[in-house]
């Protein structure tokens, strides 16, 4: 079929042109937004899944959603090496700005940005000239507001002050964080402290989180009171249902169908992961010559479409990693695709867990393995055990 029609968008974080399966958490957000527009106490939000199961683009479409209602809204990705002092200020400043234009009051609009010049001016980074002058802030930088230099004192008094600027406008600041789990430790305390805070003054700022499925234990250990400070939602894979919309409702937009032995196909091989339903949805509609689609076209396009993903999805990851870390995945993958225990990884290698756990740690900071309870860890990636098996030793 043509290839130029062809509807489907295997992509980090870009929105599938169906978001299929998703009903439950868009309606949840709904609740949080309508909740804190109305000034009761919600809990900020954390999503947490494998990737390839559609975070990112929740995360987007939950900013969507937000901008729909005239909120300021701000987005940052964490990086393990980066402290969050000037992302965050960034956002904020971003999500001040879209709220400016609405406000009766300019100077307190400016007071904000005095207060946020303040908090920046405390980056480290500031004082090479790198900080401050990029966010383009003209007004006095204000004293002795968000400007000691503990981040978690500074982080809780521009998160409040952010917060004020929006109840002047009966509205509310969304603050989107994506791959959470790489906040440094300091931070995500910082980070926990502020929401706190902001949830016992009813202050209308949320902070929307997605990660890692081992985020929540990154949270609690940080801070004790974070298993109650966020409402956690799961983020899995499609059931069939959910998977047939993706793939069918894009293609008859196109005039275009599938038979129901090509949907059963393309589930078997996608397992239900929206990215991957995204990745076999498209080369079986470039293999296809007519519609509907067979499972004969799903047949010849597999293969391509898993070579594709050997490439671009799980070898990018695995080139990322060192021959260390390339034999300690390996014996992972040999003892299955389920979480499994450190002290079995080290048994498969004929090694002690204690020379092996260099690895392990050097592998969980990149992000290809977690720990999905103590002594368990677990690909971050699905089907990358599977991938694992067909590579030579």
């Amino acid at each position: 079929m043509d290839p130029v029609r062809n509807p489907y968008a295997p992509g980090a974080g870009q929105r599938p042109p169906e978001l299929a399966g998703r009903d439950k958490e868009l309606a949840q957000f709904e609740v949080v937004l309508e909740r804190v527009a109305k000034g009761r106490p919600e809990r900020s939000m954390v999503l947490t899944g494998l990737r390839g199961v559609g975070k990112t683009v929740l995360l987007n479409a939950f900013r969507s959603m937000a901008i729909q209602r005239l909120w300021g809204t701000g987005k940052i990705e964490a990086r393990p090496d980066q402290s969050v002092r000037r992302p965050i200020a960034g956002a904020l400043h971003l999500a001040v700005r879209e709220l400016a234009p609405r406000h009766r009051a300019p100077e307190r609009i400016d007071e904000f940005l005095g207060v946020l010049k303040a908090f920046m001016a405390r980056d480290p980074k500031a004082a090479k000239g790198s900080g401050v002058s990029q966010l383009g802030i003209d007004v006095p930088m204000a004293r002795g507001r968000a400007d000691s230099g503990d981040l978690e004192i500074d982080l809780t008094e521009l998160l409040t002050d952010a917060a004020a600027v929006a109840a002047d406008l009966s509205v509310g600041i969304a603050l989107f964080i994506d791959e959470m789990q790489d906040v440094p430790t300091p931070d995500v305390s910082a980070l926990c402290a502020a929401c706190h805070e902001l949830s016992q003054n009813g202050g209308p700022l949320i902070v929307v989180g997605a990660g890692l499925p081992h985020l929540p234990s990154v949270l609690s250990a940080s801070k004790s009171y974070s298993e109650r400070l966020f409402r956690y939602v799961t983020i899995d894979r499609l059931d069939r249902s959910a998977a047939d919309v993706a793939l069918l409702a894009p293609a008859r937009r196109e005039g275009a169908d599938f038979q129901a032995a090509a949907l059963d196909a393309l589930y078997a091989a996608a397992d239900g992961y929206p990215y991957f339903v995204q990745a076999y949805g498209k080369v079986t509609w470039d293999v296809a010559a007519t519609s509907p689609v067979t499972a004969g076209d799903v047949a010849v396009a597999a293969p391509l479409a898993a070579g594709e993903l050997a490439v671009g999805f799980f070898g990018s990851r695995y080139e990322r990693a060192t021959p260390a870390e390339r034999e300690y995945m390996r014996a992972m993958a040999a003892l299955g695709d389920e979480p499994v225990p450190t002290a079995q990884v080290a048994d498969e290698l004929g090694r002690k867990p204690s020379s092996v756990s260099p690895a392990r740690d050097s592998l969980i900071k990149k992000g290809l393995i977690y720990s999905s309870e103590r002594g368990l860890i677990a690909f971050t990636v699905p089907h990358f055990g599977r991938f694992l098996r067909t590579q030579p030793g």
